[in-house]
């Protein structure tokens, strides 16, 4: 009877035991799941600040914290974060962009706007007068460069461009960001390019598009005299961040066999090629990723549309199938008349009145416009210009009717 009894109690131990075991393993699966910060990434410490900065951004107001990125993959986030930054002639361009998005968006927004401080009055008179309160929060940041190197950041490429690269290390507390130039247009939901978020693997960090389709006429594989991404770039246009991950990985570079943080290594990195360098912080970013390639995502043509997409030819076939879903108008073209389809997009989009019929007040002008530019290699596709835009408008009148 004892050696039954002795028996029984060793099987419970070993039932006991092998409960443990398994709790423990579940726990260290959790902790490598993708919210938190890249797996077997080496350990973090605190983000490297740059030294001082020439002037103090205000803090961000999202919420702060790894967990955020798990809650999102499974829970829609409570609040979609926007950046641009905006010098210069740039106002009209980007309040443009910034009614864009409130057009189609779902969840509530968060604009991080970055602009000289001459602008910031004309933002916020114009942003109060949008009729979206309680969908749209903002806040007005002065332009920041770390004050050792603030006048070489400042002249590289365009002025204020290159503010895009230290936004990981002033918006502390946000955790993901949605970065766009001046000349996007939205043209769907900012909630579909920001659930790219949760189709990241446990190693990518950012997201963007390709800067050629066509080989042949890019210019990175044709032109660039430094490292690249893929086989023909990327365009950091419109880029999507997870910061917290980007603030904690340590960076594979050619200048030290040491792993830099993204604090770290911009400076060197400018250092290095600023005599090889032609879209500046573009190239550097190009840079970093050849060397991490492991830690983008890329996303298709359709989120980064730009004249190069059409004017030697369509050669973006993910918009000819399904339509524009983010449009660029780089090199001003929505202020000349080289690209008369772009810039019919860009000036219906800024005419339209906040509560008119979206049908009579926008699509049906825009569609009007766009017949007129049939004679341009952009124009003679002008239905990849309006597919999307036809069935965002649709859409937002199908959730209306469900909401009454």
């Amino acid at each position: 009877m004892r050696r039954l009894a002795r028996v029984a109690l060793l099987c419970l131990g070993c039932a006991v035991c092998s409960l443990l075991y398994g709790l423990s393993q579940l726990a260290l699966s959790l902790e490598q799941e993708p919210g938190g910060g890249g797996g077997r990434e080496r350990q973090a410490r605190e983000p490297a600040t740059p030294g001082a900065w020439r002037q103090a951004g205000s803090a961000g107001r999202g919420a702060a914290g790894s967990g955020r990125y798990d809650y999102m993959k499974t829970h829609p986030s409570e609040k979609m974060h926007l950046a641009v930054v905006a010098c210069g002639e740039r106002l009209e361009e980007t309040v443009t962009m910034l009614r864009s998005a409130i057009i189609f968006s779902i969840k509530p927004l968060h604009f991080h706007i970055f602009a000289e401080d001459q602008l910031h009055e004309s933002f916020k008179d114009i942003l109060e007068e949008f009729p979206y309160e309680g969908k749209v929060n903002y806040t007005i940041y002065p332009i920041t460069f770390p004050s050792e190197s603030a006048a070489e950041w400042k002249k590289l490429f365009k002025p204020c461009a290159s503010q895009r690269l230290f936004l990981p290390l002033i918006l502390k507390n946000v955790d993901s960001l949605l970065y766009v130039d001046t000349d996007i247009l939205f043209l769907r939901p900012v909630d579909d390019i920001w659930s790219f978020l949760g189709k990241f693997n446990s190693t990518q960090i950012a997201a963007m598009a390709p800067e050629h389709e066509e080989p042949r006429i890019g210019w990175y594989n044709r032109f660039a005299r430094h490292p690249y991404y893929g086989v023909t770039g990327i365009n950091s246009g419109v880029m999507l961040m997870n910061m917290t991950r980007i603030r904690r990985k340590y960076f594979k570079n050619d200048m030290t066999p040491v792993r830099l943080q993204w604090g770290e290594i911009l400076m060197p990195l400018l250092k290095k090629y600023k005599l090889n360098i032609t879209w500046g912080d573009q190239d550097l970013l190009n840079i970093m990723f050849f060397h991490n390639p492991e830690s983008l995502y890329v996303f298709p043509c359709q989120w980064n549309y730009r004249p190069d997409h059409c004017i030697y030819g369509s050669n973006c076939k993910a918009a000819e199938e399904e339509g524009i879903f983010i449009l660029h108008g780089n090199r001003g073209v929505y202020h000349d008349d080289k690209q008369p389809t772009f810039r019919a997009v860009y000036e219906a989009i800024k005419n339209y009145s906040f509560g008119d019929d979206l049908v009579h007040s926008l699509l049906q002008p825009l569609e009007r416009e766009l017949q007129k530019t049939t004679h341009t290699y952009c124009g003679r596709v002008y239905n990849v210009f309006i597919k999307q835009l036809t069935k965002s408008v649709r859409d937002l009148y199908a959730r209306r009717s469900k909401g009454r």
